[in-house]
């Protein structure tokens, strides 16, 4: 069985990052991902608080796994109608594609001096024909992935409702059109749902599972294309899935992004109890043996 990492979207506990890691410290956490640091994108830093940022997760104990980087998350030029049912989080990163070149740069000398391993990417915003961008979202990712290949980084494309790989077959199909060894897969349950898919256990059928690199924990419900953000176990068979994913031998991190809330809207409280559900859970899944997905017994390691 699968051992298990914890780690989180820094910003989704607090914008101060000094706050952020002490709490993920409190609750074991051993790896941050980086998207927001008081209120600035992870691309936009200077070399100087990059460098402190580096410092500050390495204080606290933990390593930066994964920079979460806004890259291929704008519209595609010339591509079909963008798909208006779908919110559009920019989270501090409102570029185009005229950015592009500057952004992957930047991203590449960021997971670098960090010391991550992965570096977030999307497919460009949602359109109404998702399948017909597939040709330029691999022209767009292909020479990424080839950069991030020559200075031993891989790229984590994200299946995200609002881009056009948001599905697990929509992912899985492109991630055969793209046999890249630096292209890999960041698993997103929760924005699979918001198109109305059921992630566990029907999409998680369809991955490649050797692709997978990263998995983003969080939760919804879902009217009519529109997320509720809800504590960790809400609605998605988080436990069935995280044990699922461990007995398939996945060795990668599982990473809280909480998004909700909680009952006071305090995002550190939120995700404090977000990160104390999402601990258990992977406590419990590795204590547990059990069937893979393709029903052969898996007996726990001893």
């Amino acid at each position: 069985m699968a051992t298990a990492r914890l780690a989180a979207i820094t910003d989704e506990f607090a914008a101060d990052l000094e706050t952020a890691l002490t709490a993920m410290q409190e609750l074991g956490f051993a790896e941050a991902e980086l998207r927001l640091i008081n209120g600035k994108n992870i691309v936009e830093l200077t070399d100087d608080e990059i460098a402190d940022a580096r410092e500050a997760v390495e204080r606290h104990g933990m390593r930066v796994v994964s920079i979460a980087s806004p890259l291929l998350k704008y519209v595609l030029a010339g591509g079909p109608e963008i798909d208006q049912r779908v919110q559009k989080d920019v989270f501090g990163a409102s570029y185009t594609f005229a950015d592009h070149e500057r952004l992957t740069q930047r991203a590449m000398d960021a997971a670098q001096a960090l010391g991550a391993r992965i570096i977030r990417v999307f497919s460009f915003w949602r359109t109404t024909e998702p399948r017909r961008c597939f040709p330029a979202i691999v022209e767009a990712l292909r020479p990424l992935c080839d950069a991030a290949a020559a200075r031993g980084l891989r790229i984590g494309l994200e299946n995200e409702f609002a881009c056009n790989i948001g599905t697990a077959e929509e992912a899985a199909a492109f991630l055969e059109m793209l046999p890249h060894p630096a292209l890999g897969l960041i698993w997103d349950p929760a924005n699979m749902a918001v198109l109305g898919g059921v992630p566990f256990p029907d999409g998680y059928s369809h991955l490649p599972l050797g692709r997978l690199l990263h998995v983003h924990v969080k939760d919804c419900t879902v009217d009519n294309f529109v997320p509720t953000w809800q504590r960790v176990g809400t609605n998605i068979n988080w436990s069935g899935q995280i044990a699922a994913l461990m007995r398939d031998g996945y060795t990668g991190s599982f990473s809280l992004e909480t998004h909700w809330r909680g009952e006071h809207g305090d995002r550190l409280e939120a995700s404090r109890i977000c990160g104390e559900i999402l601990r258990d859970m992977v406590v419990n899944a590795a204590a547990q043996s059990g069937p893979n997905r393709t029903g052969a017994p898996v007996l726990q390691d001893r």
